[in-house]
């Protein structure tokens, strides 16, 4: 448990926020997003999460659509690679009256880590960015290229006796950190922090549900101006395991050989 209470205090460090006498740009948003990671046999598997991203007050106008798909290949039960594509829409915002598309290939190790009464998540994935470049309010047909690392840890707490188990609570206190690489970056090589504290409910054997405050604060290509973002998140977690159950080993009777 030492071990878990060790990770908490990383998490709270990280979360704090990098604070600088620069312009800050205030935003209220909600996050909605469906997750689903299916496993079709004891090494291959596929990754599946959608989202939509609203704001202004949290609910008046789309700030963004995102899609991502990947083929997991397991190398243990709790240590995963995948690797997929991801389509990212960013809606017109602000002076910019055009929607903007991303296409996004993405590599991750994900691994799992359990404590007497707590769980840890943690993910490193590497993005490949080309979104599309914006002139004049116009789409032109280049892009802009950066790469991404982020790394990400969840640790879950479990609040009530049914712990793990359908019915069962967790206090989630969630962070993600970003950095952008490539010659293309100048201003901003960090990204963003998202520091996320809320609860997650055991729906069933297969399903979660996760809601809470998140707190994101991201450098903007700039360099000069930072977004301060408060966040309603709601997302929900599926997994199927479609491996074949293997049938019962009989017992042997006392006059069996």
């Amino acid at each position: 448990m030492p071990r878990a209470f060790f990770v908490l205090l990383l998490l709270l460090l990280a979360a704090a926020p990098l604070r600088a006498q620069k312009q800050y740009v205030r935003e209220q948003q909600t996050w909605l997003g469906v997750f689903n990671q299916t496993r079709f046999s004891q090494r291959w598997g596929s990754w599946t999460d959608l989202h939509l991203r609203l704001h202004d007050h949290f609910v008046r106008e789309k700030f963004q659509a995102l899609a991502r798909v990947g083929l997991t290949y397991y190398l243990t039960d709790d240590v995963r690679l995948t690797g997929g594509y991801a389509y990212v829409h960013h809606y017109p915002d602000g002076s910019r009256t055009v929607a903007q598309p991303e296409h996004r290939p993405w590599q991750q190790v994900q691994w799992f880590t359990k404590f007497p009464k707590a769980r840890l998540m943690q993910w490193v994935r590497l993005e490949e960015r080309f979104r599309r470049t914006i002139q004049s309010n116009e789409r032109t047909d280049d892009f802009d290229f950066n790469y991404r690392i982020r790394y990400n840890a969840a640790l879950f707490l479990p609040l009530t006796k049914r712990g793990f188990e359908p019915g069962g609570v967790q206090f989630l206190l969630n962070n993600e950190v970003m950095m952008n690489l490539g010659r293309e970056i100048r201003y901003n090589y960090f990204d963003q922090n998202r520091f996320f504290a809320g609860l997650s409910y055991q729906v069933s054997k297969h399903g979660q549900l996760q809601g809470g405050y998140m707190h994101l604060f991201q450098q903007l290509p700039a360099g000069s101006t930072y977004r301060n973002q408060h966040t309603i998140r709601l997302f929900y977690f599926h997994n199927f395991d479609l491996r074949p159950t293997p049938p019962p080993v009989p017992t042997p009777s006392p006059s069996q050989p």
